[in-house]
């Protein structure tokens, strides 16, 4: 099938950088979210990335208005029955996002696929709320949107080799790298990633090193472009910790057990560079 049209849920940091790039390669993007003011600071945020591209010549003027063109900002979830994909980017809960998608089962036309951004949830979870779980699939982008090439696309145990072709082809549209993946917990990307993250918070709980020398090894000698520990502040300690959840709780398997450290912190509220500490300081 072809898509044309794309409705995205969630006018977060994700979500409006998905819509951003759908934008930009032309498709008409219906941007959603449950209140008026989330959706204006999304399509902000993209105006903003957009404005920054223009100053850097990477695009014209006349680019950022066409995107802009393309981009309707809804609370209503019925628009939804005006689209070829819904690409969900809401928070990571899968009570939410299953009667979000029961939702999406009933407004959509019978083609539309219903995809989400998920990180770490079972799609095919997701897909048993809804009764085309062959149209259900994940794809998840990596942050920040615009500027990451990866996309996971990941097949349920139920979505067909067509819905599958579809989402290729939108990821190539959109000019990322599809990367195909099978349903397990936290996929490829956060299940190298989360536990790697996990053992640096571990190194800092047991006094081997300071965060600042963890980053500098991981830097130095292995050559990432951020250290664990500052990656981990950019994520969200929030998000590292359910996303090791997910994983202990999916393989039942105790190296996935999340560090107490990383425990501390999220119930002190020290989230990292959202609530302006984490295993660093920052200012506004």
């Amino acid at each position: 099938m072809e898509i044309k049209s794309v409705m995205v849920i969630g006018a977060g940091q994700m979500g409006s950088g998905i819509a951003q790039v759908c934008a930009m390669s032309g498709y008409k993007v219906y941007l959603n979210d449950l209140k008026q003011e989330f959706i204006d600071k999304g399509l902000s945020r993209i105006g903003s990335n957009l404005s920054k591209q223009v100053k850097k010549e990477r695009i014209s003027q006349q680019d950022l208005v066409a995107a802009m063109d393309l981009l309707q900002g809804t609370t209503d979830l019925n628009d939804a029955k005006e689209v070829d994909i819904v690409i969900e980017a809401a928070v990571e809960n899968m009570e939410v996002k299953c009667n979000l998608f029961s939702r999406l089962d009933e407004i959509a036309k019978d083609h539309t696929i219903l995809a989400t951004n998920t990180s770490s949830l079972p799609i095919t979870e997701i897909a048993a709320a809804t009764k085309r779980p062959g149209k259900v699939i994940g794809m998840h982008f990596m942050n920040p949107v615009p500027v990451m090439k990866l996309v996971e696309i990941i097949k349920g145990l139920a979505t067909t080799d067509e819905t599958f072709a579809a989402v290729e082809n939108l990821a190539h549209d959109l000019k990322k790298s599809p990367v195909e993946v099978n349903d397990f917990p936290g996929f490829v990307s956060n299940r190298i990633l989360m536990p790697m993250i996990n053992e640096a918070i571990y190194t800092v709980y047991e006094g081997v090193s300071s965060p600042e020398d963890i980053d500098q090894v991981m830097k130095l000698g292995m050559n990432h472009p951020m250290g664990p520990l500052t990656l981990a502040d950019f994520i969200g300690l929030d998000t590292c910790l359910y996303i090791m959840e997910t994983l202990h709780e999916g393989f039942g398997d105790d190296k996935y057990r999340p560090c107490p450290l990383l425990r501390k912190y999220v119930k002190a509220g020290w989230l990292g560079r959202k609530t302006g500490r984490g295993f660093y300081q920052y200012q506004d």
